[in-house]
């Protein structure tokens, strides 16, 4: 899946497309089956394997009936269904019995975002890594600190480092507090169709769950903080992401040259540009995925009765491009924080040519208490550093280091 509008979108690989949709609502169904033949609800003959049934010419007639259904869920049961009737009838007429469209629908999201999260934690650990490297290893090399976009005090190119890392394990820790429920109730989420077919509602949602990898829940047709969390866990991503690429590209001006990309972008008519391409495409992501996650709060404010009408169908695409700009996100970032050039002469040379600004301060603290100024203006720079390396170690586990150059 490629998008000319949104660069570097085949990084998202098979995420959220529309095929991955298909194919996680038919887990769904076909767990189900199993799940109805294991309490011995529905015959064995009704279990099938349901993967191979939908072919590639199916898809463009999915896609017209799901206007008709008003979710994919329903044209998708129905061509299961044709499919199966002449030579699997049993598993045709069980097919579906007990779900509604939502519990297919939902659950199969869950699936889906599972495999995302999964896919982020890893690069977010490579992110830390990173990060953690540059942080030990600048420890202690001097640079000014810019406030309101002026000049400060003297701060450590490793206390930024160490300040990008803390973000970027804020979100790793909101991805893995994350749960992903499955979704099962029936048409107003009180199981009343598996009671009536015989069965214990509880117990098929118990084994529907393990089946599939997620976790065991209530219904939660309206009650959707399943989904606001996991789209707020995302956006909490992207809002660590787009900090660093704010510093890149602040510290980067040719003015500025303190940072640069390893591998800039180049111009179709300005040769001498090396641009901060990754820096430009994470700030972008971070300016948009807000708005989709608050389109999943709105839509969650928006449920009414027992199953939403608008409400619900707004949150898929919303969700899908929150999830596929996120990772899209994360790729870039780990590109970006793993070839950082820092140019820590360049930090030195600005800091010098600052020094009455950056020390203003300290004289003044300094008469205030009769002394000297001390020649460093650090406070406890190097404690603050060495606090999140701990963080990091104990979150990742042992983070790579490095020897921190000689200074300048």
């Amino acid at each position: 899946m490629t998008d000319p509008y949104w660069p570097g979108e085949h990084r998202a690989g098979d995420h959220f497309t529309a095929s991955t949709l298909r194919e996680a609502m038919t887990a769904v169904e076909a767990a189900w089956l199993d799940s109805l033949v294991a309490a011995e609800i529905a015959p064995a003959d009704a279990r099938v394997d349901l993967a191979d049934l939908v072919q590639p010419y199916h898809e463009e007639w999915l896609a017209e009936e799901n206007e008709a259904g008003g979710n994919p869920a329903v044209a998708l049961v129905s061509l299961l269904r044709s499919v199966l009737e002449d030579d699997q009838p049993t598993a045709a007429a069980w097919l579906h019995r007990g779900l509604a469209s939502q519990d297919v629908v939902d659950t199969a999201l869950m699936l889906m975002a599972q495999d995302a999260v999964t896919e982020l934690r890893i690069d977010i650990r490579g992110q830390a890594e990173r990060l953690a490297v540059l942080a030990s290893t600048h420890r202690g090399t001097p640079m000014v600190a810019r406030t309101l976009t002026q000049h400060a005090v003297p701060t450590t190119f490793g206390l930024k480092a160490a300040q990008w890392l803390a973000g970027v394990l804020d979100a790793y820790d909101g991805l893995a507090a994350l749960t992903f429920p499955v979704q099962i109730g029936g048409a107003a989420g009180t199981h009343a169709a598996v009671v009536e077919l015989g069965g214990r509602p509880q117990d098929l949602v118990v084994d529907m769950a393990q089946r599939l990898g997620l976790a065991p829940a209530a219904p939660w047709h309206t009650r959707r903080t399943a989904v606001t969390r996991l789209g707020d866990a995302l956006v909490r991503c992207t809002d660590a992401w787009g900090r660093i690429a704010e510093d890149v590209l602040t510290l980067s001006r040719p003015e500025i040259g303190e940072l640069s990309e390893g591998t800039g972008g180049g111009s179709s008519t300005l040769p001498q540009q090396h641009n901060p391409v990754l820096s430009v495409l994470v700030r972008r992501a971070a300016m948009t995925t807000p708005m989709l996650g608050a389109t999943l709060h709105l839509a969650a404010a928006q449920q009414v009765d027992e199953r939403a009408d608008g409400a619900w169908h707004a949150e898929w695409s919303a969700l899908r491009d929150l999830a596929r700009r996120t990772l899209v996100a994360g790729s870039h970032t780990f590109d970006l924080v793993a070839d950082l050039q820092v140019d820590p002469g360049r930090m030195a040379t600005t800091l010098h040519a600052a020094r009455e600004d950056v020390g203003a301060e300290q004289w003044s603290m300094a008469e205030l208490v009769g002394r000297t100024p001390a020649y460093a203006y650090l406070g406890i720079a190097t404690e603050l550093v060495d606090s999140v390396l701990g963080r990091a170690r104990s979150t990742l586990g042992e983070t790579p280091k490095e020897t921190p150059p000689e200074p300048s």
